[in-house]
């Protein structure tokens, strides 16, 4: 179906919603399907195409337009718009173009709108840019011109309904099973554990499968800039979500505010979304002063490139000589799991390091796993993530725990 004629048919069911403005979904879906029986009389559809046709028209008016079968297809994980003439959607790993657009800048500009008012976002002119969380728990991210130089920018990340767990991750071969038992006996133990990895890594993902280990009678905090975690295993759950500058530039909620109001809420751990900026001391600080088992992700490209990144937003964040904040790092954060896209466009753990101290005026680092490649089958890499043979020298927390062995059995 051509977007002239779609055009055509919403202008036809728009003469008649004025005449009545408030109308219910089920009044809205009769007057559509009216106005395509109508045109269907000169313009004869099969059954099936008459039903596209009024649900792409009822999506015109009431749901995400253009990019509402998207987002009810579940093979679809991403969404990319470039400019109302520019869409990609991500399938299976894979990046295409779609074949159709929205019919004008203005129309996908009215969208954009009708998405952040009601999310209670605001982006203009002024206000280019926003991240938010739509109804369905997708995150979006709205870039609107003069920043946008190709007109308005907008890239929806989808999540499942339903969260992968652990064992889902390990049937995609994103980490063997031993390695997976290994981390959840480090969660139990409330080890303190850092993501890191690229975008579209998997980070999110992974963070909330480690959350399903958290013991169910923890009190728990998150702490995120557009909420996407789903924990469903801890019912004692506060979930907390930074908030924008309104119009007037005032009400801003920075995640430095939040990590700093979580401390006064008696949580046994804190779960940070993601750290990007001076937040990041206040994470340490956190770890440091008895908030054991605490999570987060960040942008890196390896266990090793994570730690001088943490010391940099640290750095931005107090102004602090580096050697406390490599401190701060060293005594904080147990073990960093590094997440990369491989070139077959899988999602695996290449790297579990442990942060064993503070030596020389460095942070020091033992890898416990590494990836190891082992040839490539039909596309497809071949390898897996193996133990390195080091031992985990901080196990004073699996004893505390009454874990015996990191890798084995417990103890009474």
């Amino acid at each position: 179906m051509n977007e002239e004629t779609i055009q055509l048919l919403k202008e036809r069911i728009r003469g008649q919603l004025e005449l009545d403005s408030a109308v219910s979904d089920a009044d809205l879906t009769a007057k559509i399907e009216r106005v395509v029986f109508a045109w269907c009389l000169e313009h004869p559809l099969p059954a099936g195409g008459k039903v596209q046709l009024v649900r792409r028209l009822f999506h015109a008016f009431r749901g995400l337009d253009l990019i509402q079968p998207l987002m009810d297809d579940p093979s679809v994980t991403e969404i990319m718009i470039n400019s109302h003439d520019e869409m990609f959607v991500e399938r299976g790993g894979q990046l295409m173009r779609l074949p159709f657009a929205f019919e004008s800048k203005e129309r996908l500009e009215d969208l954009i709108q009708s998405v952040v008012a009601g999310v209670n976002r605001v982006v203009n002119e002024s206000s280019p840019i926003v991240d938010a969380r739509l109804k369905d728990g997708s995150r979006v991210h709205i870039v609107l011109p003069p920043v946008a130089l190709k007109g308005p920018t907008m890239t929806i990340r989808k999540f499942p309904d339903k969260p992968l767990l652990m064992r889902d991750l390990i049937a995609l071969g994103a980490l063997p099973e031993e390695a997976a038992a290994f981390l959840e006996r480090l969660v139990k133990a409330k080890y303190n554990l850092f993501i890191s990895g690229g975008t579209g890594s998997g980070k999110t993902t992974f963070l909330n499968a480690l959350s399903q280990f958290i013991p169910e009678d923890e009190r728990l905090v998150t702490i995120e800039d557009a909420a996407e975690l789903q924990i469903v295993s801890v019912p004692n759950l506060v979930t907390l979500e930074t908030r924008n500058a309104n119009t007037e530039g005032k009400g801003a909620i920075s995640m430095r505010e939040l990590i700093r109001a979580s401390l006064r809420m008696r949580p046994n751990r804190i779960i940070v979304g993601e750290v990007r900026g001076g937040e990041a001391i206040d994470m340490l600080q956190a770890m440091n002063t008895g908030h054991d088992g605490s999570l987060s992700t960040g942008h890196a490209n390896s266990a090793r490139d994570m730690i001088a990144r943490l010391e940099t937003m640290a750095l931005a964040g107090a102004e602090l000589p580096v050697a406390v904040i490599r401190q701060q790092i060293a005594s904080a954060i147990d073990i960093i799991i590094h997440l990369s896209r491989l070139r077959d466009r899988s999602r695996r753990v290449t790297e579990i390091c442990a942060v064993t101290g503070f030596e020389n005026g460095e942070v020091v680092m033992q890898p416990l796993y590494r990836f190891e490649e082992e040839g490539e089958r039909n596309g497809r890499l071949l390898g897996g993530l193996k133990r390195t043979g080091h031992d985990l020298q901080r196990s004073w927390k699996l004893k505390m725990a009454g874990i015996t062995d990191a890798w084995g059995g417990e103890g009474a």
